[in-house]
């Protein structure tokens, strides 16, 4: 149950090599074709284009949209923060000058 489970090895076939006294007009080792992949391969069509550039802008827009307005969001609670600061130290300082 816990042992490892190995894949078959290779069945590729071996080339053989071309020995030191074989005569130089022996001819090449034919080259196997390369393997046919069984994926399937992606068409895009202009429509298909078109929508992909209009979906990429909409997300790029939206992502913009909410960035810009966290931005916004911490820059206004930064100033209140500093307004609220500026009052403070002036209350503050106002009761220990009545003293």
């Amino acid at each position: 149950m816990f042992t490892p489970k190995y894949p078959p090895t290779d069945t590729a076939p071996t080339v053989p090599t071309a020995s030191s006294t074989a005569p130089a007009t022996t001819s090449p080792t034919p080259v196997a074709p390369a393997p046919v992949s069984n994926r399937p391969t992606i068409q895009l069509t202009t429509g298909s284009t078109v929508a992909l550039v209009g979906g990429g802008t909409a997300v790029v827009l939206i992502v913009g949209t909410v960035l810009v307005s966290m931005l916004l969001a911490v820059a206004i609670t930064g100033v209140s923060v500093a307004i609220c600061a500026v009052v403070l130290r002036s209350l503050l300082n106002d009761s220990h000058n009545g003293r």
